[in-house]
């Protein structure tokens, strides 16, 4: 098990972590009934982070920050050698704490995207994990929400009976949504992308050598290239880019952001 803290990559801090580390961290946050931040971050997280000083504030408060993406993975090991052998993939670990979840009796709650997705979602979530108790799921508005709807989702949450919300709102909405909620629920809330449309059977995962090679995100434009293409083809030259710059000592990257002020209360 390796968890041995953050590293700055691009004035992000990402979590030197494997699967157990990170699993391990959030269990005990959510046995403790504690508030707990997780994401996990591919390039263009971590991009997000570098162009927002705001966001750079929010990811910074993060507890985890997992290196969701073969890139971020290198970036540690180049920047810090720290020697990681494995990614710690947002869709992967989402599937290993439900497995935790159903061993350990701790109900899980799904928020984010649309109806059909989470009724799917449930349903496979439900027959590979017979164990797991799904405490609720509510789907997105599509818009920000207003102050009392904030309070009433955060109430909705913890009368669930959850002890863990998994946040499927695509970055970085997901993110300011586990940033702006965290004061207001007693347990972990982990950001985790595509996860939910992954899982649900509804978007195809890059293949195997595609995932291993870093070159999910190739994979991923040729299926959604008018949604994707300014993420992939503007956003990953840049990183790497700063990242060599980083790694001659060219840039240190040592402003982790501004505080946000007002709340986003993304839902």
């Amino acid at each position: 098990m390796i968890d041995n803290g953050k590293k700055n990559v691009l004035g992000v801090g990402v979590s030197v972590v494997d699967y157990d580390g990170a699993v391990e961290a959030i269990i005990r946050a959510a046995r403790a009934r504690r508030g707990f931040k997780v994401a996990a971050l591919a390039v263009h997280g971590v991009m997000t982070g570098v162009l927002d000083r705001r966001h750079r504030y929010r990811l910074n408060s993060f507890d985890v920050i997992t290196p969701d993406g073969q890139p971020v993975r290198w970036a540690l090991n180049l920047l810090h050698r720290t020697k990681l052998k494995n990614r710690v993939y947002g869709p992967e670990l989402t599937l290993r704490l439900c497995e935790r979840a159903a061993r350990e009796n701790l109900p899980i709650y799904l928020y984010g995207s649309k109806p059909e997705v989470l009724e799917r979602l449930q349903e496979r979530l439900a027959e590979r994990f017979p164990g797991l108790v799904i405490a609720g799921a509510r789907p997105s508005l599509f818009r920000k929400s207003t102050a009392e709807e904030k309070e009433a989702i955060a109430e909705e949450i913890r009368e669930s009976g959850a002890r863990l919300v998994f946040v499927g709102l695509g970055c970085p909405r997901q993110e300011v949504w586990a940033y702006e909620y965290a004061r207001l629920l007693d347990m972990p809330a982990i950001a985790v992308g595509a996860a939910f449309d992954f899982h649900a059977g509804l978007l195809s995962q890059a293949p195997r050598w595609f995932q291993d090679r870093g070159l999910e995100w190739a994979y991923r434009l040729s299926r959604e290239p008018k949604r994707l293409w300014r993420r992939y083809l503007l956003l990953n030259p840049a990183y790497l880019t700063m990242l060599a710059a980083q790694a001659l000592g060219l840039a240190r990257y040592a402003d982790r952001g501004t505080e946000p002020g007002d709340a986003e209360n993304f839902a």
